[in-house]
């Protein structure tokens, strides 16, 4: 399995960062792609495959560390496509709360 856990929301309370520009302060670090759990269920084709799918976001994922769970947030193409490049580990910025 690509992931711990394939989740369907996010569980956790909300942390208030809803624009790219506000994790800049959050500094990126690998995760393991098996210590993350989704907060989505699908996803779009179309992103995972784009050249240029992070040309207006950020360069790293977004994941929240709650209750000693890493959510993947944002950036599930990302992780997608580092499982199917065989990497085991993703560049992402772990904000911790709770």
């Amino acid at each position: 399995m690509i992931f711990k856990a394939v989740g369907g929301g996010r569980p956790y309370p909300d942390h208030g960062r809803t624009r790219t520009r506000d994790w800049v302060d959050v500094p990126p670090r690998q995760v393991r792609l098996d210590e993350l759990v989704t907060t989505k269920r699908t996803l779009d084709l179309e992103t995972l495959l784009a050249e240029d799918s992070t040309f207006y976001g950020d360069l790293f994922a977004h994941v929240v560390e709650y209750e000693g769970t890493l959510y993947l947030e944002d950036g599930l193409h990302r992780a997608v496509r580092a499982a199917l490049q065989q990497r085991p580990v993703l560049h992402a910025r772990v904000l911790m709360i709770g």
